[in-house]
């Protein structure tokens, strides 16, 4: 995240931050640790200012060595911060030009440390990372992080209040009908549906009435819509098909339509049907039966489970998935508890729902490994399509998973096709190098047909919000992109 050699041509984003602190450490250094620790990590650079234009010029620090030693003082200081993610190596001075700067490392806090916050109050001093700036957490997303902390997921909460009669039978059944098709002559195929349940993780017994009662997983996957809000307020699944751009959808799935469960079990089936219907299967066999279920197939059921499974209920918004001409979105509340990187990598399972992932193994479903996500995009590597996006936004948190059907043009096409008329109008008009092949990554990277907001741009690109519009803008004037909506709601997509 820091190159001295790459001084000049970094500028604030996400992952940096430069603060003057010519009179001592700035008050604003500590709202901008938490930021940064609450998110993907981050440098702050102290001894340098941003200039109007956004590049950085140094101001140096009167006494490096003492504001350093005030910093470890009061990084230390539980009323001033309440954890210190730092060690010695995480904190560097250099020197540009014979004046002192500080270069603070601020690494991820792990889901365990959330919230880092300043001050005595975690709802008053937890902050996040909004592009080049920190902003105030509401109580709620402090609360998301609360409940992250624990190894029991908030999916094995027992519901004391309710009783088994939450429970929708025939989803049950259906369930146990799924189990045994996959498991056959399993030791629990004889037991009662109550005693099935306990084992599976939907209920369990509590100690102060020695009674079964649902679980929170249970309830979600098995209870009707409008039990499920008893808890769950903000409980919302909805699927939309949108094939047809002279309509507003071709098909929608709502859980509050009425007209059936609303539960998870019944929502990942009816939908998971939906997206693979018209993906095209290959004649296969083995034997003389024809196999029907390819690695797309696969991809798109670990992409649905891993959707509910790390979804946090308590949030607003619900659970989107989108099946548009060339692709399909998957949306849910709440940020990846491994964070994005690694989630990208594998290796690591760390499903916000614990519960909820046991029973859709159970039933052949679902990824333990932590391989999910990198299976699905070899998946689509091997198909030759556009690679996958992850998208997490905050403030409300949610993790957003784009699967694209559109295939990936090789280098040379894309150099011949619409971007080599930006090339040509951006060199008559003397645009500077770097300005050009950012326009052209924009380009590169937008789908058809899809629209975008600043900060998804300004990710790929790994510069400030400003510094994107400007692009967009200049993108905007060679005819090559669009902006739709009013200023706060604005999106981008490529014109036709």
């Amino acid at each position: 995240m820091f190159d001295l050699s790459q001084f000049d041509k970094y500028r604030e984003d996400n992952r940096r931050e430069v603060k003057r602190a010519k009179g001592g450490l700035p008050d604003s250094l500590w709202s901008t640790y938490s930021a940064f620790a609450n998110c993907y990590g981050g440098v702050i650079i102290l001894g340098v200012k941003e200039d109007k234009d956004g590049s950085w010029q140094t101001t140096g620090l009167q006494d490096a060595d003492k504001l350093r030693k005030d910093f470890w003082n009061t990084i230390n200081n539980q009323q001033k911060v309440n954890i210190n993610l730092l060690s010695d190596k995480d904190i560097q001075i250099y020197q540009i030009e014979n004046n002192s700067i500080m270069v603070i490392h601020v690494p991820k806090a792990k889901r365990e440390q959330k919230p880092v916050y300043i001050g005595e109050d975690m709802f008053k001093g937890t902050y996040r990372r909004n592009w080049e700036g920190d902003y105030h957490c509401t109580s709620s997303e402090v609360r998301a992080m609360l409940r992250d902390q624990t190894e029991d997921t908030m999916d094995m909460k027992i519901l004391e209040d309710m009783q088994m009669d939450v429970f929708n039978m025939e989803t049950v059944h259906a369930y146990r009908n799924r189990h045994i098709a996959y498991r056959r002559e399993h030791v629990w195929e004889q037991l009662g549906d109550e005693a099935y349940l306990e084992r599976i993780g939907a209920a369990r017994v509590l100690r102060m009435d020695n009674k079964l009662h649902p679980t929170a997983a249970g309830l979600l996957m098995f209870g009707d819509e409008y039990k499920i809000l008893y808890e769950y307020p903000e409980y919302f699944l909805d699927f939309r098909e949108l094939l047809d751009p002279t309509i507003r959808w071709t098909d929608r799935l709502q859980s509050s339509s009425g007209d059936w469960t609303g539960n998870l079990f019944d929502f990942f089936f009816r939908v998971y049907g939906k997206l693979v219907k018209d993906v095209k299967i290959p004649f296969k066999l083995e034997g003389a039966v024809r196999i029907d279920d390819t690695p797309v197939h696969k991809a798109i059921r670990e992409a649905l489970a891993n959707c509910l499974v790390n979804t946090d209920f308590y949030l607003p918004r619900g659970i989107v998935i989108k099946k548009e001409q060339d692709g399909i979105i998957m949306e849910n509340p709440g940020n990846i508890r491994t964070g994005r990187s690694q989630m990208l990598k594998g290796g690591i399972s760390d499903p916000r729902n614990k519960a909820l992932m046991k029973m859709f193994n159970m039933i052949g479903i679902g990824e333990r490994a932590g391989s999910g996500v990198p299976d699905i995009y070899s998946v689509w590597k091997s198909q030759g399509w556009v690679e996958p996006q992850v998208i997490e936004e905050y403030a409300p948190d949610r993790t957003i998973l784009k699967l694209s059907f559109v295939p990936e043009e090789p280098e040379k096409v894309t150099e011949k096709s619409g971007r080599k008329k930006v090339a040509e109008k951006s060199g008559r008009k003397k645009v500077a190098e770097k300005t050009k092949e950012q326009m052209f990554l924009i380009l590169d990277r937008m789908q058809p047909g899809n629209e975008y907001k600043v900060a998804e741009v300004a990710e790929w690109l790994g510069v400030g919000r400003t510094r994107t519009q400007t692009l967009l803008k200049l993108l905007i004037a060679e005819g090559e992109v669009l902006a739709t909506g009013a200023t706060k709601m604005k999106r981008y997509m490529l014109t036709e």
